[in-house]
Parts: C-alpha cells; sequence; structure tokens
C-alpha cells in the first residue's frame, strides 16, 4: 500500500514534508540547504513553466540568459538593493583546486584567489542593467521585455523542500521602458498574469495588492504581489512585480536619447515566481490521502488500471482501454495506462491516489461485459460506475468540474478564514484562535509595522489593490488610519 502520512491536523508541517517526499515530489540532497526535484515534482514545474512562458509571451516578452555569476563590485552600485541581499550571498573567492602536499586530498589553491570575488546570482537585476547599458541608446532600442528562467541562490540556513531552499529555479522578468508609465503599467500587467496563473491553473484564490515600504523587494520604489491563504491559516507570498523606477538605470548608467534627441535614464521593472509554487499548490490543496493536483498541472491527468487475473483477461481489457485512450487523447487531455503487474490493484489506487491524479479509471472483465468503467475523482474521493460509451466527453466534464470545484474549496476556505479586527485584543484572539488573513487599520508608520511583526510575527501582507478609503484608528498606536491592510503569519 501507498505509504502513510501525518496527519494534517496532528502536525500541519510533517505532514507537508511527508508529502512531499513520499507524493515523489523532492527530496533532500547531499548539499545542505539545497533539494532534488524528483521526476513527478519536476513534471508538475515543467507544466507551470510551459503556461506562464505562453502567457509571459503572449505579452510581449521574449526569454534571454544572463550569467549565473555576477562581480561583487555590481552589487555596491545600488546600495538598497546590496543591503537587501548581502547576507544570503554565497560568494566565489578561488577558481582552482590542487591536490594537497600533505596528502590530505583536494585542496583549494592559494595561489588561485580571483581578482574580484564573484557572487553566484540571488537575483539578475544588477548583471542584467549592466547589460542593458550595450543595447539602449535611442528611444528607439525601448522597451526591452526579457524573461529569464533560471536557478538563484539564496543561503538559507533554515531550510524547507520547495518553501525555502539555498538553490531554487525560477522566472525574472527584467524590462526596460522609456516613460515612467510604460513601466508602471508593466508592472500592473505582470502581477495580474500571475494572478491569472495561480487562479485558472493553480486552482488557488489570491489577493493582489501592494507591499509595505518594509516588505518591498531591496532597491524597488513599490512591490506588487499576490498572497495566497494556505490550510494551516498561514499566508503564501506566491509572486511579485516590482516598480524599479530609475534606480538601476542611475547606478549603471543606462540613459537613451529620447524623440528630441535629449539623454534620459531608463525606468525599469522587474518580476518573478519561484518552485514556491510547488509548495503553495501542496498546502492549498492536499488532504491526509496525499496530494490533490488541479487537472491543469497534473502531469497526468487521467490514469486507467485494468484488473485481470490472467493475460487473456489483460488482453481483452487492454483492446477497449486502448480505445478509450485514443478518445481521450483527441480531446487533449493526458493519460497513463498502468497495466504492470508488479503490483496490486489496490496497492496502485492507493499511490495514484497518493500522487493526487485527477481521475482514476478501473475496468475489469465484468465491466467490459457490461459495457461500463469505474470512476473516481481524487478531489472528493468518490466513484460511480458509468458507461464505456461517451467515457471521453464524462472524463472532460468531469475534470472542468474538479478544477472548479478545487478552486471554490480554497476560495470558501479563505473568505471563512479572512477576520476583520479594531482592537488589538481582537487581533490577538483572531491570530491565536484562528488564524488566516486579519482586515485591520494601520497608521501606515515603518515602526508601527515592525513592533507588530516583532510582538505577535504577523507581518502586513499587502495592502488589497480593492481596499476602501475608510476612516479608522491603528489597531496598534490608535493613531489614526484611512484603509485596511491584510496582515498575516506567513511562510
Amino acid at each position: 500500500m501507498a505509504k502513510e502520512l501525518t496527519s494534517k491536523s496532528e502536525n500541519y508541517s510533517q505532514w507537508y514534508n511527508d508529502l512531499v517526499v513520499k507524493a515523489d515530489l523532492a527530496e533532500n540532497s547531499a548539499v545542505r540547504g539545497c533539494m532534488v526535484i524528483k521526476p513527478y515534482g519536476y513534471a508538475i514545474w515543467e507544466k507551470m513553466q510551459a503556461q506562464l512562458d505562453k502567457m509571459f509571451k503572449d505579452t510581449g516578452h521574449v526569454n534571454a540568459y544572463f550569467p549565473l555569476f555576477i562581480p561583487k563590485s555590481f552589487f555596491s552600485k545600488e546600495a538598497a538593493h546590496v543591503e537587501g541581499f548581502a547576507k544570503e550571498c554565497a560568494v566565489v573567492t578561488h577558481y582552482r583546486l590542487k591536490n594537497d602536499p600533505d596528502g590530505n586530498g583536494i585542496v583549494v589553491d592559494p595561489d588561485a584567489k580571483l581578482e574580484e570575488e564573484l557572487i553566484v546570482r540571488p537575483t539578475s537585476e544588477t548583471i542584467i542593467w549592466n547589460t542593458y547599458k550595450n543595447w539602449i541608446q535611442s528611444w528607439r532600442d525601448l522597451p526591452i521585455l526579457c524573461n529569464q528562467w533560471a536557478n538563484v541562490v539564496r543561503w538559507e540556513m533554515r531550510t524547507r523542500l520547495f518553501l525555502r531552499t539555498a538553490e531554487f529555479l525560477w522566472q525574472e522578468g527584467h524590462t526596460a521602458h522609456a516613460t515612467k508609465q510604460e513601466a508602471v503599467d508593466e508592472t500592473f500587467k505582470m502581477v495580474n498574469v500571475y494572478a491569472e496563473f495561480a487562479e485558472k491553473y493553480m486552482a488557488m484564490p489570491v489577493i493582489k495588492g501592494h507591499k509595505s515600504e518594509n516588505e518591498r523587494f531591496a532597491g524597488a520604489l513599490d512591490t506588487l504581489c499576490i498572497e495566497a491563504l494556505m490550510q494551516d491559516g498561514k499566508a503564501l507570498q506566491a509572486g511579485t512585480s516590482h516598480f524599479l523606477g530609475q534606480n538601476f538605470a542611475k547606478a549603471f548608467d543606462v540613459q537613451f536619447a529620447n524623440k528630441e534627441g535629449k539623454l534620459e535614464h531608463v525606468w525599469a521593472t522587474s518580476w518573478g515566481v519561484s518552485t514556491r509554487l510547488m509548495g503553495a499548490l501542496v498546502m492549498a490543496h492536499s488532504d491526509d490521502n496525499g496530494l490533490v493536483l488541479p487537472p491543469e498541472l497534473a502531469p497526468f491527468q487521467v490514469v486507467i488500471v485494468p484488473i485481470f487475473r490472467n493475460d487473456e483477461q489483460l488482453n481483452q481489457i487492454s483492446e477497449k482501454v486502448d480505445m478509450i485512450i485514443e478518445k481521450l487523447k483527441t480531446r487533449g487531455i493526458s493519460v497513463k495506462y498502468d497495466d504492470s503487474d508488479a503490483k496490486k490493484p489496490g496497492w496502485k489506487f492507493a499511490e495514484y491516489e497518493l500522487k493526487g491524479v485527477p481521475v482514476r479509471l478501473a475496468i475489469g472483465p465484468r465491466d467490459i461485459e457490461n459495457g461500463t468503467v469505474e470512476v473516481a475523482r481524487r478531489d472528493l474521493l468518490s466513484k460511480e460506475v458509468v458507461n464505456i460509451e461517451g467515457i471521453d466527453e464524462y472524463v472532460e466534464n468531469l475534470l472542468d468540474d474538479i478544477q472548479t470545484s478545487i478552486f471554490n474549496k480554497a476560495f470558501n476556505f479563505r473568505a471563512e478564514h479572512t477576520t476583520e479586527a479594531n482592537t488589538w485584543d481582537e487581533f490577538i484572539d483572531v491570530l491565536k484562535n484562528k488564524g488566516g488573513f486579519i482586515s485591520a487599520h494601520w497608521d501606515g508608520s515603518p515602526e508601527t509595522e515592525q513592533k507588530i511583526k516583532d510582538e505577535t510575527k504577523a507581518t502586513i501582507r499587502c495592502i488589497p489593490f480593492d481596499s476602501k478609503e475608510e476612516e479608522g484608528k491603528c489597531i496598534y498606536s490608535g493613531k489614526p488610519s484611512k484603509q485596511r491592510v491584510l496582515f498575516a503569519i506567513a511562510y
């Protein structure tokens, strides 16, 4: 049978770790803080990547690739940026190894010290804006709309598979514009792309908003984000889009001649999502039986398990299954047929349940006689027997229903766990006893925000786009406030 999981209610953190490992998504590697993404996990990431890449290209972006190593001096050119990343940087100081003269294996050759240390990419603004200086001379060279699929390194000491690792995979968009308004528009456009992807494909409802000044990306004038709520009541930042103003253009002296021939600094944005989305996908939908994958991102949407006692029965079933597979594939549905005899059907049922396959079809000799097939849907753990005739249309409609059902469940959970708090006592009570998002007044000062964080670990997740002006008093300081913001304890 499939491996047992720790119960979600018993220990959410252990449940998550168990599930990631036992569903074959990822495992810890020999390198401390780094993970191995296993084929099944990588197949989900590839589907995410393919869909996002299409959405980026549909909005006019193109892919490029920039170096993994960044000269240390580049980071010193933008003060806020280097301060934000200084404690997370991995630094290359030497370029050669040699045999230890004392016979103690391999050592770093002290004579191979680099003249300037190289930083292993934590993010690429600096190397990219140094490159853009060579690409941009005139307004005719703008806009530049580049995206990069890459790995990055941020030296995390407390790691967790997918959510926080020293090395992770992501995409980072870096765009250059002639005007401030074009860059601002780009920043909003991309956070909307992320929100559409999260809701339509991940079936994960998100809230779009501005980050507070304390929570902004290092070097940004404004950071927009999408925030999702996990089933333990903690928030997860699922994507960010940054308006960088002219900070990086000025730091790297990237100027262009406008239509009047006057030199101006370029306006910039950057935006990204990472394999952290894999963690979000697991935590937003899964249960004590394993993964619950939205059909849009499942490596295969349907698994067919034959029930047979001998080769003759298997051959008879396989003939019928071939016809079913052909029909499903014609409708664009991905299918796996597991006719191996190494495991019993019950073991397979449990294994595919654990891996979150949206729909399972089971078919045996009696089904062949009756012209039926057993259909199980993963999200509700329900089964029914349906006619083989028309099974392709039935499964297509079922997959659509599962995608919608998973989203609605997550949406309703978020609605039930979004609470208004008007006093400090109410705020503390919700944090301790309910969790989730807390809509509350804040006086707008970084000092108050920091004090709330220090005392409760709750942070301002965002100032929602749809937050209406409303007179009130800050829950902490009692000072006047004109709108509510969204607090939560977050990953």
